[in-house]
Parts: C-alpha cells; sequence; structure tokens
C-alpha cells in the first residue's frame, strides 16, 4: 500500500506537494591558502522537513489525531502504518483497512501534510487513553509522553535466533549503505534506516530528518507488505542507537540492530531483555558488540565472550 495511487479522493484538488529536498541560496565562508576568508555564493540543497499529522479513524467515521511529527515528505503512508505499528495500536497489516491523505477543511484540498488511517472492522483504539500520552517531534519521539508506563510502551517478546552472520558481512554493510542514501548525499541532512538480509542484500532503505521516523518508515513498509516479523533480517541505523530505537526493532523482531554510532545505556538494557544483537560504531574497519554476540560468527565460531567489547 504505497503511496502514489492510493487513498487519494478522486474528487478532491490537490495541494502543492512538497518534494523531499529544497534549493537555497546560501554564502560559503571558507579560507584561501593565506589564511583569509572568501565569501561566496551558491545554490545548495537541504532536506525539506515538514509536519505530519497521523489520524486513526474507527468503525464511526470518526477520525482522532494520535500524533504530529516533523518529518521529510515521502513514504507517509508507510511512516503513519510504522509509528501506530510501534506504538501497539495496530499487531499487523491486516489491522489496516484504509490509509489516505486528509482533506483540507471546506476547500476539499488534498492536504499532504495529514494522513488517516483507517482501521479495519472489529479492531478497536481507545483514543483518549493514547492522547493523553502522546506527542512528537524529528529529534525525539517519546519526549511528550507523559508516564513511564507510555514510555516502555507494549511488551516485545524475545525475538528468535535463526541467523548467523560472519563479522566480514557486517562490515561491508555501511559501504551498500551509504550508496544506497540517494537524498543524503545530496543534503548530507538525512538520517537512514536500512533492511538487509542475512545474507548481505539490501532489501530496502528509508530516509528521513528524524531516525525514528526513518524506523517507521521501513518497518510500515515491510508491515505493508506482509513481511513483519521481520526474523533473520539486520537493520542498520544513522546515528546513536536510543532507547525507542531498540523499542521499534523489538517490536518488529529484528533479530540484528547496528549503528553507525553508540547505544545508549537503556537501549543495551533493553536489547538483552528482547534478544537482539546490539551492534554499536559499525564502521569498515571494526565494531562493538553489547549484546547477544552468539549471532555473529568468526571463522565459523560464535563470537565468544572478549568479542562483545569490539572488533576490528
Amino acid at each position: 500500500m504505497g503511496e502514489e495511487g492510493q487513498g487519494r479522493d478522486p474528487g478532491a484538488e490537490p495541494l502543492t506537494r512538497r518534494g523531499n529536498t529544497a534549493r537555497r541560496q546560501v554564502r560559503r565562508v571558507s579560507l584561501d591558502e593565506h589564511g583569509a576568508a572568501l565569501v561566496t555564493e551558491r545554490r545548495d540543497t537541504v532536506a525539506t522537513e515538514e509536519p505530519l499529522e497521523i489520524r486513526v479513524g474507527g468503525e464511526d467515521g470518526d477520525a482522532v489525531a494520535v500524533s504530529v511529527t516533523m518529518r521529510t515528505p515521502g513514504s507517509d503512508f508507510e511512516l503513519a502504518a510504522g509509528f501506530l505499528f510501534g506504538e501497539g495500536i495496530i499487531d499487523h497489516g491486516s489491522w489496516i483497512r484504509r490509509v489516505s491523505y486528509c482533506l483540507d477543511g471546506q476547500a476539499q484540498k488534498q492536504n499532504y501534510n495529514a494522513v488517516r488511517v483507517d482501521l479495519a472492522p472489529g479492531i478497536r483504539f481507545d483514543a483518549e487513553r493514547f492522547r493523553r500520552n502522546f506527542y512528537t517531534t524529528s529529534s525525539c519521539g517519546v519526549c511528550g509522553k507523559a508516564s513511564i508506563e507510555a514510555v516502555l510502551g507494549p511488551v516485545c517478546a524475545r525475538v528468535p535466533e535463526t541467523v548467523q552472520i560472519t563479522p566480514e558481512l557486517l562490515l561491508s554493510l555501511p559501504a551498500r549503505f551509504r550508496d544506497a542514501q540517494r537524498i543524503f548525499e545530496s543534503t548530507g541532512g538525512l538520517h537512514a534506516a536500512a533492511l538487509f538480509d542475512g545474507d548481505g542484500t539490501l532489501r530496502d532503505l528509508r530516509e528521513d530528518v528524524g531516525r525514528h521516523n526513518a524506523m517507521d518508515k521501513l518497518v510500515g513498509a515491510a508491515l505493508l507488505h506482509g513481511s513483519v516479523p521481520l526474523g533473520g533480517k539486520i537493520v542498520l541505523l544513522s546515528g546513536r542507537l536510543s532507547f525507542e530505537l531498540v523499542q521499534k526493532a523489538a517490536r518488529a523482531g529484528v533479530e540484528v540492530l547496528a549503528g553507525v554510532s553508540a547505544p545508549s545505556s537503556l537501549a543495551v538494557e533493553l536489547a538483552e531483555e528482547s534478544g537482539i544483537t546490539l551492534v554499536g560504531f559499525l564502521r569498515e574497519r571494526g565494531f562493538n558488540i553489547y549484546t547477544a554476540p552468539a549471532r555473529i560468527s568468526a571463522s565459523g565460531h560464535a563470537a565468544d565472550h572478549s568479542m562483545e567489547r569490539s572488533i576490528g
């Protein structure tokens, strides 16, 4: 259920739809060989950031706004589905009847900054309880939650152990990851989340100004294609590995979660509880294994205790 041709009201006049990048005039300041400042005018490409309101519709026909997040336009339906799944509002792609852009008031224009997710018949949603607990931004998906229970979210079962990978395979992923980041290449301003098979095949990659949005887009795409849980899969993330990203990975059944930067203490604790192999500081020359090292083998043998700290 992608965005193109899905969920659009044929009688609605579309609003102007923003792309995922924009061009801006900037002043470039640099130093010449003598240390003197040089100022030049140039056009630069920046990543688009706009609000997206996610609404949930039930059997009574009414829709309730459950989140406003700052995101990069694109994969909005997948973002909405992934967000609802991560928050435990839905457990399966079949729980979604329809995803559509909302109409903008009396003008009846398609509003590309508001998405409505209509739930399937029989699926109930406690809107008031959820609304008391949530607000998101592009940098923090849990900042506005009103209680510890809301932050901890739905309880996730331990992920299975079905995949065995080598250090060499993991070390090959960052280069493939960078090559697939098309928007980042032109802007330098986006996070990304990528899905790999256990043999290193790149299956999907999503980009966004927010790390948790990129993850929601990735999981949402898999959810809408019936591919969740993501057993046997590796997810690679840009930026640091936070608690909420591990939480989203655990909810989706990801076995190996890797990042190019560091995890937080709570992220490590949750990964350990969930049985996720958590890998940080993944670069071409090495990485750290924080939890569940048995999925990573060296020369045909599972990683021993010393490999939990670093490889490379």
